[in-house]
């Protein structure tokens, strides 16, 4: 018999698992109440890695970037192969730590290496690295525009059978599981910084903080992916120059209120970090940004099975858009009963009732 599925929330992860579920025979519906990518995944800066030290992250992650290298070249989406490169600039607990991560990603078998700065500097000769007191490279990494990686997905759905509903609001319900009074086999709620307002319509309590980001494109040189972790900033590549930002804002917005444009102290400070590490480029602002991200008080996201026919997919700490491949892969997966739950992420293990202080995925335990 054909498992109904709805799926509520039309980014990276719920078109990804809209696409799963379908090309896997389920009968998917899946409701947007905007367009697809017209949240947090168009806002999302694109950036791709498995340059995890946990081993379930740094398996997703893989698994993650797997996808993508795969998807690349179909309809205009484009994975870019360039390298992630993360360092500190003054000894101490951030040097320690990067060092340290490089050795537990070697671990788990990822393509990580340290760096010297005079590596660094020879491959990338814009980069300022004189200051740089540790670093390390992962090289299974890349960047892109997620809009492009949606769009494909939900072609790939539509074509594998799902019914996409834009501009339409979803309502869930439960015993049995409902949306907008259908009832259906199974709902995933994968609505991003909307997911707990969303479930807390059918009387489920979720502990996720949306949190606000901010991010600029500037005309810039040629750089790698990279984090400063002493300065709490990352860039990458852009067809314009440099994408960079963070500008973390670390308390709880309301996600249908939020200001979605840059702050003015964040583009100045970032075009300042941006014109020490590339002296010689010239660095001006082309736009800039802001979107939201999901705390959760572990930082580990709600995957999986919440109430008997009710899944959910967020809380993904500033990390959602690169892993989506993977996530909305096994949460379909765990919809159709042929994968187990992944444990560190299993939404039941909170209650609902939790008290927490939001941190952004950079944010050391």
């Amino acid at each position: 018999m054909t498992q109904s599925v709805a799926v509520v929330g039309g980014g990276a992860v719920g078109i990804t698992a809209a696409y799963d579920l379908a090309r896997r025979g389920a009968d998917v519906t899946l409701y947007e109440r905007d367009e697809v990518a017209a949240e947090s995944t168009g806002r999302a800066a694109g950036l791709l890695y498995d340059a995890y030290a946990e081993d379930v992250d740094a398996r997703i992650a893989a698994r993650a970037i797997e996808r993508f290298e795969a998807f690349s070249g179909d309809g205009e989406f484009v994975f870019e192969r360039a390298p992630y490169v993360w360092f500190a600039t003054e000894p101490g607990q951030a040097a320690d730590a990067v060092a340290r991560d490089a050795d537990e990603m070697r671990a788990q078998g990822l393509d990580v290496a340290h760096l010297r700065p005079d590596e660094l500097q020879s491959e990338y000769p814009a980069l300022r690295t004189d200051d740089i007191a540790a670093a390390a490279v992962a090289r299974n990494a890349g960047y892109t525009t997620p809009a492009t990686y949606a769009d494909l997905l939900a072609a790939k759905a539509r074509d594998a059978g799902a019914e996409i509903r834009e501009g339409t609001h979803a309502t869930v319900a439960l015993d049995p599981v409902r949306v907008n009074g259908v009832e259906y086999d199974a709902v995933l709620v994968a609505a991003g910084a909307h997911t707990k307002p969303v479930l807390a319509d059918a009387g489920v309590r979720v502990p996720l903080k949306p949190y606000r980001v901010q991010a600029l494109v500037a005309s810039g040189l040629d750089i790698p992916l990279f984090w400063d972790a002493t300065r709490d900033y990352y860039a990458r590549p852009h067809a314009r120059g440099v994408l960079a930002g963070d500008g973390t804002q670390r308390r709880e917005f309301d996600p249908d209120t939020y200001d979605r444009s840059a702050d003015d102290d964040f583009v100045e400070e970032t075009l300042a970090k941006l014109r020490y590490r590339l002296p010689a480029a010239d660095i001006s602002a082309e736009r800039a940004w802001a979107g939201l991200c999901v705390a959760t008080p572990d930082k580990n996201p709600l995957l999986g099975e919440l109430r008997d026919g009710l899944f959910v997919a967020a809380g993904w700490q500033g990390h959602g858009f690169m892993r989506a491949p993977a996530t909305g892969e096994a949460v379909a997966e765990q919809i159709l009963g042929t994968r187990e739950e992944i444990n560190p992420f299993d939404p039941t293990r909170f209650t609902g009732e939790e008290e927490f202080r939001v941190r952004s995925g950079s944010d050391p335990d």
